[in-house]
């Protein structure tokens, strides 16, 4: 599946995004082969799962294909007709196999392995909560027109992001959606740009706009807050700025509310195609789906993942939405013969087993058009743990490294920004990395609205700074030991991709 990397490059250079459904064979023909009955109705017993059926966008299809959902026990959740995903909940332990015999259905599969209730996310260690007395600190090092603790945020600098915004810090009538585990819309540095109008809650797979149904579920669940204020936080005079101080900012939540904060994929199908039907402009996607790290297409459950969560994201893309993802932490090359997967399924019981990244897949990451960003420390070298690959990293950004030590008053090498509960706190992944491209996105969108996804992510390969790949073997964290091989030239490399983003650039 080589040529699938090959696709995600090309989609850069043309207006049309290509489709993921021709490199992995979700082509309507392959339904054809499936039996054409309609599956036995069943009375078996077993866990309540939650699963994507996928079919065509044809409305006498759909209406055949639930009923064969209701024939083999299971029950309609929701069905997004505009991209053929169905989520469906079914205590049928065999309602998979049956339903793949339908008339119709193109792939379908469980989205868990575990029975439903009633972390993926790609931040790397515990969040380092700044304490009053060090915000005091802090705030004696500001510079006049800077806000209180942006001199401890070295990222800004690093991408020109602090001169950008007295030139241009963005336009109100762009919104980058944070989807995660939830945005504290109250927070002083958020609440000047948020979008309630653009926000809801979809876990389950059906969205809820009741207003504050897009807040975290308790304080544990930061990681939406902290990404947001990277991407928007106000020049208000409070705490921090964010990147694209100017542009507006919502929350769609996908994790689960309870401690595991899972991102199940009918959560995620329901986010882009809710982003992309209230006129978001950009997405960013500071997570990997949940359960599996990589989602095989010789199993016929990640396949139904990949083809479901795949279809959603393309969509938005049509509607002009640009997708930014994280390319994770696990310091993996993408581009490599083979990984270790150790973490799937994280829902239940995890297996060691061997994967090959050209045809198992890290999503969103790793599909078409969507914008795959890798992690820098304050020195421009690539973070210790973020995930690489030739070919597969589109932009990299500034998202900590605490073994890279900068000149600030902390000393602390991780993005400091927002937390639930008008706190600051500094965190380090490539879920930090993935806003700061998102910002600069946001700035690209401000100075040409006119802009296609593929238009935006084309510009920002053109404004970024390529450092090239390093003279000396790499060693993120200086234990003597090589930690990974960096592939490519001074243009386009493993580490980097096209570059570092840059904000000044893009707003010139």
């Amino acid at each position: 599946m080589a040529h699938l990397r090959s696709r995600h490059r090309l989609a850069l250079a043309v207006p049309v995004v290509l489709s993921l459904t021709a490199s992995l064979g979700f082509l309507p023909g392959v339904a054809s082969a499936a039996p054409l009955s309609t599956p036995a109705a069943t009375t078996a017993d077993g866990p309540n799962l939650s699963y994507v059926v996928n079919t065509t966008t044809d409305h006498r299809t759909i209406a055949s294909v639930k009923r064969a959902i209701e024939a083999a026990g299971g029950s309609v959740v929701i069905a997004y007709e505009q991209i053929g995903v169905i989520v469906v909940h079914s205590a049928n332990p065999d309602f998979g196999r049956q339903i793949r015999t339908a008339r119709g259905v193109q792939s379908a599969g469980a989205t868990r392995t575990s029975p439903l209730k009633a972390a993926g996310t790609t931040d790397e260690g515990a969040a380092q909560v700044l304490s009053a007395a060090e915000a005091a600190k802090v705030t004696k090092s500001a510079d006049a027109g800077q806000e209180p603790l942006e001199a401890d945020q070295w990222d800004l600098r690093a991408i020109g992001a602090d001169k950008a915004a007295a030139i241009n810090p963005g336009s109100k009538k762009v919104t980058v959606a944070v989807i995660d585990v939830g945005v504290d819309d109250t927070h002083p540095d958020i609440a000047p740009n948020f979008s309630a109008s653009q926000s809801a809650n979809c876990v389950g797979g059906k969205p809820d706009t009741t207003y504050g149904s897009w807040r975290p579920a308790d304080a544990d669940h930061y990681h939406g807050t902290h990404v947001a204020g990277e991407i928007a936080a106000a020049r208000n005079g409070v705490g921090v700025a964010g990147v694209a101080p100017g542009v507006k900012v919502s929350g769609i939540t996908v994790a689960e509310p309870d401690s595991t904060q899972l991102f199940f994929p009918e959560s995620v199908v329901c986010a882009f195609v809710f982003a992309a039907d209230h006129g978001v402009e950009i997405t960013n996607n500071s997570y990997y789906v949940d359960p599996w790290l990589y989602n095989c297409l010789d199993d016929p459950d990640q396949k139904a993942i990949v083809d479901a969560v795949n279809r959603a994201q393309l969509y938005a893309q049509r509607k002009g939405t640009l997708n930014v993802a994280a390319a994770g932490n696990s310091n993996d090359d993408l581009d490599s013969n083979a990984l270790t997967d150790a973490s799937s399924p994280d829902d239940s019981t995890a297996t060691t087993r061997t994967v090959d990244p050209h045809k198992c897949f890290d999503i969103p990451t790793q599909l078409p058009g969507v914008v795959t960003v890798s992690s820098t420390g304050v020195k421009g070298a690539k973070s210790y743990f973020s995930s690489y690959g030739d070919g597969v990293i589109d932009v990299a950004a500034p998202g900590g490294d605490r073994y890279q030590i900068p000149d600030t008053p902390s000393q602390n090498g991780r993005i400091l920004s927002t937390m639930p509960n008008n706190q600051y706190a500094y965190l380090q992944g490539t879920s930090m990395a993935t806003p700061h491209v998102a910002g600069v996105a946001a700035l690209l969108k401000s100075k040409y609205p006119w802009a296609t996804p593929a238009q935006l992510q084309l510009l920002l390969k053109v404004q970024a700074d390529n450092p090239g790949c390093p003279a000396e073997p790499y060693d993120g964290n200086g234990d003597g030991v090589v930690d990974a091989t960096c592939v490519g030239g001074k243009r386009v490399n493993g580490f980097y991709g096209a570059g570092i983003v840059n904000a000044l650039r893009a707003v010139k």
